[in-house]
C-alpha cells in the first residue's frame, strides 16, 4: 500500500479550540474509520498554533508563520491506502472538512 500525507487545514489559526464537542468526537472517531474503510494510520500530529511558528527563508529567520494563506496548518495524518482514489475517500471522511479543508499529497518514497 503506499502512504499519503492529509494535511488538515483550519480557516483561523484557533479555530479547532472553539470547535463544537460532536465535532471533536468526530475527530476521535476518525481514526476508527480509516480502519473500517481499509487504511491504516502511520501517525497523526497535531501541530501548535500557527502563532509558535518561525520562518527560515533564504539565510532570514522571521518569527512568525508570514505564508500569505486564507486556512493554517492545524495537523498532518500519513496513512497508508490502496491508491490515490482511496485515499481521497478515506479524506473526506476527516472531520476538518466540516469548516475547513484537507489536502492529500502521495509521500516521494
Amino acid at each position: 500500500m503506499a502512504q499519503y500525507a492529509i494535511l488538515i487545514y483550519a480557516p483561523t489559526p484557533g479555530d479547532w479550540m472553539e470547535a463544537p464537542p460532536e465535532e471533536l468526537e468526530a475527530h476521535g472517531a476518525y481514526g476508527g474509520q480509516i480502519e473500517e474503510m481499509g487504511g491504516k494510520i502511520v501517525s497523526a500530529l497535531a501541530l501548535q498554533a500557527s502563532s509558535t511558528a518561525t520562518t527560515v527563508r533564504g539565510n532570514s529567520v522571521i518569527d512568525g508563520p508570514f505564508t500569505e494563506t486564507k486556512e493554517v496548518l492545524g495537523g498532518v495524518t500519513v496513512i497508508e491506502a490502496r491508491d490515490l482514489d482511496h485515499a481521497l475517500e478515506i479524506a473526506k471522511k476527516c472531520p476538518a472538512t466540516w469548516r475547513g479543508s484537507v489536502e492529500v499529497r502521495p509521500l516521494m518514497g
